[in-house]
């Protein structure tokens, strides 16, 4: 649950319209997926220049996850 919650205030912090920002977390026995849905017009900022805002939050999630000693996996879905 620490993971969906740190990636809403990282998200949250960057969109025009934190409202519409869903995450799902399917969790498994040492592994997490983390769906992330946006606003189709903050879609872009979710994302960045040639992916570079997207694979910052990765790292954040990456080492965040590695404390827990789990694997947590980011999905940005349209």
């Amino acid at each position: 649950m620490y993971m969906k919650e740190l990636i809403r205030e990282i998200v949250t912090a960057l969109v025009d319209n934190p409202e519409q920002v869903h995450i799902t977390e399917i969790v498994g026995e040492k592994t997490a997926v983390i769906e992330l849905r946006v606003a189709q017009t903050d879609f872009g900022k979710v994302i960045g220049k040639k992916g570079r805002t997207a694979q910052s939050i990765r790292t954040i999630l990456s080492a965040a996850s590695a404390k827990q000693e789990r694997r947590c996996i980011l999905e940005i879905l349209e």
